[in-house]
């Protein structure tokens, strides 16, 4: 320490028996407080500053220098707390592929009510279960292994209501209320949400209608953001895929909202090539009839 190298210079310039002895009580004096600082400074930092780096008023935190002697100082000795991730244990696998029973046809019935699970509820955890909880566990930046374990258990627990005896036996689907984003509101918009994959069909901030829907995979995404229908066709088929398109609003480029036969028969386990699929014919049909040029599409998490 820059003090106690002062004053050993400085007692090897006086001379003197007398001057001599003084220096040496006081070196004696000011070692013995050194160490003392030493011993009472902790040696596990406490700030997630590096060393050396700024603290918050702009002036470098010092390194500190260790005792040139083991302390039997507790607060030497000290060691970080484990962290929350290190101290917790691994979550418990509640449900995996195999299992079966009435636990999985709640599970079934509950990733039914936010679009995850297409077919009625089995009571069996085969590859179309698996599929569906890697989806939700993905989504959610959970390990996606298909696994249900107590973590993925809890968050769909927080998302999903009691299962009626219908959801259960496969006749009905209660989806929770879908939230609006704030651009579905005014005017008339299709509002479609790829969090609980449903697009409404809002006036003035009344949904008037609600359905099921689909998006492109991860390499022809679904555009998100507030566009307008530039361009109705109700018999289109596709120039680039020769699919047909019925009932198509254009919105972005050649992205539209339209039926789909294929998530008819095959539900979620397809994926268009970025456009919005319905399933319900009839239920396009209708807001085909009701949606005009110009009207507003939200897409939106």
């Amino acid at each position: 320490m820059k003090r106690f190298r002062g004053c050993d210079v400085r007692s090897r310039r006086t001379t003197g028996a007398v001057r001599r002895g003084l220096a040496a009580v006081a070196v004696l004096a000011l070692t013995a407080g050194c160490s003392a600082q030493a011993a009472v400074t902790p040696s596990v930092r406490t700030d997630d500053r590096p060393r050396g780096s700024a603290a918050p008023d702009g002036v470098p935190t010092p390194t500190p220098t260790p005792s040139a002697t083991p302390s039997s100082s507790p607060t030497a000795d000290a060691r970080p707390e484990p962290s929350e991730e290190q101290s917790a244990s691994p979550a418990e696998v509640l449900m995996s592929e195999g299992t079966q029973g009435g636990r999985v046809r709640e599970l079934q019935a509950r990733l039914a009510q936010i679009g995850w699970f297409d077919d009625a509820p089995t009571g069996v955890y085969g590859r179309i279960t698996v599929a569906a909880v890697k989806g939700f566990q993905a989504k959610r930046g959970l390990p996606a292994d298909g696994a249900t374990d107590t973590i993925t258990w809890q968050r769909l627990l927080g998302m999903t209501t009691e299962p009626t005896r219908g959801e259960l036996d496969g006749k009905a689907v209660n989806k929770p209320a879908t939230k609006l984003d704030p651009r579905c509101l005014n005017g008339r918009v299709m509002c479609v949400s790829k969090t609980t994959r449903t697009l409404s069909w809002v006036v003035d901030g009344t949904v008037r209608s609600t359905m099921d829907v689909r998006f492109g995979s991860q390499y022809t995404p679904t555009r998100e953001g507030s566009f307008s229908v530039f361009l109705k066709s109700k018999d289109h088929v596709s120039t680039l895929y020769d699919t047909p398109m019925p009932f198509a609003m254009f919105f972005s480029g050649g992205q539209a909202v339209h039926y789909s036969s294929d998530f008819a028969a095959r539900g979620y386990n397809g994926a268009s090539h970025g456009c919005v699929n319905v399933r319900d014919r009839q239920a396009v049909a209708a807001l085909y009839e009701q949606v005009r040029n110009g009207d507003k599409v939200v897409i939106h998490w």
